[in-house]
Order: structure tokens, then sequence, then C-alpha cells
């Protein structure tokens, strides 16, 4: 694994990773740094087979305050240029988490800013104390949550998504669980508990299901069933039944085994 200068990756469980973002003096916002560090994280985890899940976490009181003002006044004096490039660059990194082929989990307390946001929504769940707050706060510096734009409208819904980033507005955990930016929410004091009891659930689906439930969902459209979408579905699990995974996962159920991906220690 690489050594990092802005996070911290540890294992939390057996076959769990947690990767936490680790500039708490700033509420770790991220710049081009941590931008790139949480490429290769992310990218190494997903190689990595001995790792079925990935926590993304904030180090301190705060997960993530979204864009370093600093990175963004250098943008804001950088030619057109360098602007393309970076962006290209967090634009790829949000891709990677989101694509990951292993579930992936946000542990969202106190402050989820900007790209904060997206970071939540670029996970597959998102579990919050009741003391997180979520702003996409990007127009109030005369920007927009481009990049993030997709994550938030997929996690919320367009019209939600549009009221966010229009008038960021800040809402609490309450109002996030509401519009779906998150899936549970929690007393502070019970938050690694209930991103374990997440983690548990996550653990125990067979890793090449999850890995094509990801997959397939990521072609579904909201709206009409097509003929396409039905036949994608019908290719999907007419393949996936005939694999070894498969045939494991129903002979444990009908013996009443454990099934054998999930970790001994888990």
């Amino acid at each position: 694994m690489s050594i990092f200068d802005t996070l911290v990756v540890s294992r939390r469980a057996p076959g769990v990773a947690q990767v936490t973002m680790s500039r708490p003096a700033v509420f770790n916002a991220f710049d081009e740094a941590m931008i790139g560090e949480l490429d290769t994280a992310f990218t190494e985890l997903e190689a990595d087979s001995s790792v079925r899940v990935i926590v993304l976490a904030g180090d301190g009181k705060h997960f993530s305050a979204g864009a370093d003002l600093q990175w963004m006044q250098r943008a804001s004096a950088a030619s057109h240029e360098w602007n393309l490039a970076d962006a290209r660059c967090f634009a790829g990194m949000l891709a990677r988490i989101e694509a990951c082929t292993k579930p992936t989990v946000a542990r969202v307390q106190g402050a989820a800013l900007g790209g904060g946001v997206g970071l939540t929504c670029a996970c597959d769940v998102a579990v919050a104390a009741d003391n997180a707050s979520f702003s996409v706060s990007e127009a109030k510096f005369g920007i927009l949550p481009a990049v993030i734009g997709p994550y938030v409208t997929n996690a919320v819904g367009k019209r939600q998504a549009k009221w966010l980033a229009l008038t960021t507005t800040r809402i609490d955990a309450t109002k996030a669980l509401a519009i779906g930016l998150v899936q549970q929410v929690v007393p502070l004091e019970a938050l690694d508990a209930a991103v374990d009891a997440t983690v548990q659930e996550l653990l125990a689906g067979g890793p090449h299901a999850q890995a094509e439930i990801k997959q397939l969902f990521a072609q579904l459209q909201v709206g009409p069933i097509t003929p396409e979408a039905r036949e994608l579905t019908a290719q999907t699990i007419s393949r996936v039944r005939g694999t070894d995974e498969a045939r494991e996962g129903f002979a444990a159920f009908l013996a009443k085994r454990p099934t054998p991906w999930i970790p001994s220690a888990a």
C-alpha cells in the first residue's frame, strides 16, 4: 500500500478497509494532493483481494469541508489548460470511488460541504451522525458544483439537487435522510456501531454479485422500462446464475451453513 500524506488507510475489520481523510486542521478540505491520494488509495484497495468493503471517513469533528479555498484561489489565477487538467483529476477521483467494484460506505459526521457532499454521494451507502450537516455551497464563491453535480443528482434527484445547488442551503441530517442523500442517521456516539452494522450486511453478500449489482445499476435509468433494459437484465441474471459463487450461495443456504465469502471474524 502506498504511503500517504493526507490520508490514513487502515483495516477496520477483517475484509474491511477504512480510508480516513486526515487534514482535520482544515476540516479535511481537499486539494490536488488529497485528490490524487484518494484516487490511488481506492485503486489499490480495489485491487486488494483481501478487501471486501471500503469505508470513507474524515478525521476530527467534520467529514469534509470540500475544496480547499487556497487550492480554489490558485485555480482562479491559473490558465484554462491548468484548470481543465485539474478538474479532470477531480472528476476521475469521484468516478474511481463511484465505480469501485467493492461496496463503499461514507461515514459522515459534522460538516460535509461542497465536494464533501460529492464524496458522500459517490459512495454506495452513507451513514451520518445526527450532528451532520450538508451544503452544496459552490455558488457562494461564484462557481458551481459541476464535477459533483452528476453524483448529487443521482443521489437525490434533479429537482432536489438543483435546489441544493442554487440556494446553497445547509440542511441537517434529518433532511438529508428525507431526500435520500444519506441512508441512515444515528447519534454521534452510535455512528461507528451503525457503520459496522452496515458493513456486516455488506459482507454477507457475494462479492462478485455485488460487483455485478454496481455494474448493472450504473446502466439503469429512472423511467420507462425499455426493451433494451429488459434484455440487459435478462442477459445479466442468466450469466450470473451459472457462476461458482451463485452455486455456492444456493448450496450454503440449503445446507444451512455460512458462505465462504464471509470473513471468519465478521
